[in-house]
């Protein structure tokens, strides 16, 4: 059952445990206003575990250079936990992370589904 997060006036979300990963949706702005209480909510959430992600930002409307480093902050952090990052995505967010050639880095994928997919074959 998803639970809500509690990030800022312009970020929301809710956050699932699966038995293998979190799954973070996201919805608004991940800018430089939101991103440090993202970065916060998410390093006690990589501490709790399980280090599997998927973080759906399909429903952001904006993401910036502060949100970009965050989820890079992330997929580092869920690696050195012996994870992984799976970032649904959409048209906007794509074109913004490719600016920064950071596709393939950040495992960009079109669906939940195919992210959760990913994450059983890894």
């Amino acid at each position: 059952m998803p639970e809500p997060l509690t990030l800022t006036v312009s970020l929301r979300g809710t956050r699932e445990v699966r038995e293998n990963c979190q799954l973070f949706r996201l919805a608004g702005l991940l800018d430089a206003f939101s991103e440090p209480t993202f970065r916060k909510a998410i390093d006690k959430f990589v501490e709790e575990g399980p280090p599997n992600f998927v973080l759906d930002l399909s429903q952001i409307d904006f993401v910036d250079s502060s949100g970009l480093g965050a989820l890079v902050q992330l997929a580092k952090k869920a690696q050195g936990a012996g994870g992984s990052l799976q970032v649904v995505t959409n048209p906007r967010v794509t074109q913004t992370v490719k600016m920064v050639r950071l596709e393939q880095f950040l495992a960009l994928q079109p669906s939940v589904e195919i992210a959760l997919e990913n994450l059983k074959k890894s």
